[in-house]
């Protein structure tokens, strides 16, 4: 039986620890592949699975980018029965995630190599935040109704 959390029944919610390291991404996309649920509709599967690899790919290259350490990230996938949830927390400083996708053009240079990822992640989730945690992390939040 699933837990209540707020207005929401959670059903199942899975986590996963990786280094942050571009190298692992493949193993993020295949166990998020391994916990797919059969009814949750494959054009919202997909999109997800695009948000996650392009989320978990934001914390290694841009929120830890020039810190030191053995960092990690750490995933949480939750599924409701009428929802999906992924948060991908990192150590990198607070960010201004609003602020950035408003300054961002709908006019993306199509042959830049990058910077269309947060205006694809606010296209796909129904609901998309990025907060400071009171561990000093911080924690993107990508949700999609289906």
């Amino acid at each position: 039986m699933g837990k209540s959390l707020g207005n929401w029944m959670a059903i199942e919610k899975f986590t996963l620890q990786v280094p942050s390291d571009i190298g692992v991404l493949d193993q993020v996309v295949a166990w998020f592949d391994d916990i797919q649920p059969l009814n949750i509709p494959i054009k919202v599967w997909l999109q997800c699975k695009l948000a996650i690899a392009e989320g978990f790919t934001n914390a290694v290259r841009h929120a830890h980018r020039g810190l030191e350490g053995d960092l990690v990230v750490d995933l949480e996938v939750v599924f409701t029965t009428t929802s999906l949830e992924i948060r991908i927390w990192d150590y990198g400083l607070p960010f201004d995630l609003s602020g950035k996708i408003a300054s961002l053009s709908s006019e993306v240079d199509q042959h830049s190599g990058g910077g269309r990822g947060l205006l694809i992640l606010q296209k796909i989730c129904d609901r998309l935040d990025y907060t400071r945690t009171v561990d000093q992390r911080n924690c993107l939040l990508m949700a999609k109704d289906f």
